[in-house]
């Protein structure tokens, strides 16, 4: 058996940053469920250079609860590290290395329960779950979902161990990304009115943006159980032009709506789109007529808000012996696994505040407090 100490050093020496292979660290996890008579599955990326593992121990029939997180990290690259990134560092009570807080923490605790709940007369199944190219979109974690949902038997509860300092969360914002191509037509800068100006046209598009992020700022559309409480809308990264005496013929620009779960991030792209055909393309067109504004979705995930009545929230407030339910500002999987039919609460050990930073860490108290949360669950799963 190893502690969940030995499993998050294991973790953290497989450089699962999102722009490599995961195999390395799925391989490790799929043994060592194997080793304990549980058997795993994988689900691969089309490449078959990535995986999800899915794995689910306890008795057969539907429901039960799934234990969730993404194996992939972000980048170390331009970061000042004082400890090596992929090698577990202990130092005045803290677990340095990247992804320890963010997630790799909770998959360890996750891992290192699995012997308790496989010596507990489980009442209901257990999943367990480790998906990849979560933090470049929730990307993976979708053909997981799309072979769940093919099969009879799915639980009724996601916990998803993004951390939180195991306070209990169940909601956060949506974010849809798009990229806007402005084409517009070149000439020499003495002649301007003669050419199509790219940038010029953008910056109206990125003024109607600020100006729809202005009016989704009103206090009428605010939810404070949200910070900031309210859907922002904000322009990113914006490239056009070559030299100053030529009319920029291109320019594209990447924009960001974060929603509330109430809200639809498609409107304000379809709002953006309409004033784009309707009010600038017509004039772009009038002077070269194969002007464009094309506008392309780049990421994007659900908000979630799960009722703070249900049973996912009942159980969570068990684990973590609160009801003091909060909210988070950066996404999860949550609201695909919510979409799917399987509503979802977050909850995991260390805190954000550490999450892609240099120096990453986890506090040993955090990691034993997660692995005390995952005895009380296998408690309420003897029930």
């Amino acid at each position: 058996m190893f502690t969940s100490r030995q499993l998050l050093e294991k973790l953290v020496a497989f450089d699962t940053t999102s722009r490599e292979s995961n195999l390395a660290l799925i391989d490790f996890v799929w043994r060592y469920l194997n080793d304990l008579g549980v058997s795993g599955e994988l689900i691969h990326n089309a490449e078959r250079s990535k995986a999800n593992l899915y794995a689910r121990l306890g008795p057969a029939g539907d429901g039960g609860v799934m234990l969730s997180g993404h194996s992939d990290v972000v980048p170390v690259e331009g970061q000042n590290w004082s400890v090596p990134p992929f090698v577990l560092t202990e130092r005045d009570g803290k677990l340095y290395g990247r992804g320890t807080a963010d997630m790799k923490g909770y998959i360890a605790c996750m891992l290192a329960a699995v012997p308790h709940f496989l010596a507990q007369p489980l009442k209901q199944p257990l999943h367990l779950a480790i998906s990849y190219d979560e933090e470049v979109g929730c990307l993976g974690v979708r053909t997981l979902l799309e072979a769940l949902s093919q099969r009879p038997e799915k639980p009724s509860i996601c916990l998803i161990g993004e951390p939180t300092e195991l306070q209990p969360v169940l909601g956060h914002k949506g974010k849809l990304g798009v990229r806007c191509e402005v084409k517009g037509a070149a000439c020499h800068s003495a002649y301007s009115p003669q050419g199509v100006n790219a940038i010029e046209y953008a910056a109206q598009l990125v003024h109607q943006l600020t100006a729809i992020g202005e009016r989704l700022a009103q206090t009428e559309q605010h939810d404070t159980r949200f910070d900031p409480p309210f859907t922002t809308v904000q322009t990113g990264i914006i490239r056009g032009g070559t030299v100053l005496n030529i009319v920029p013929a291109e320019c594209v620009f990447d924009f960001e709506v974060r929603t509330l779960p109430q809200h639809d991030a498609q409107a304000v792209a379809a709002e953006i789109d309409t004033f784009a055909q309707s009010e600038l393309v017509p004039r772009m067109q009038a002077v070269a007529v194969d002007s464009a504004i094309r506008f392309y979705p780049i990421s994007g995930y659900p908000g979630l808000l799960t009722d703070a009545q249900s049973d996912a929230a009942r159980l969570i407030a068990y684990l973590t012996q609160s009801s003091d339910f909060s909210t988070v500002a950066f996404g999860t999987e949550g609201g695909l696994f919510h979409q799917a039919g399987i509503p979802s609460v977050i909850c995991g050990p260390g805190s954000m505040a550490q999450g892609h930073k240099p120096d990453e860490f986890i506090s040993i108290a955090q990691l034993d407090a997660c692995d005390a949360m995952m005895q009380r669950l296998a408690a309420w799963m003897r029930q």
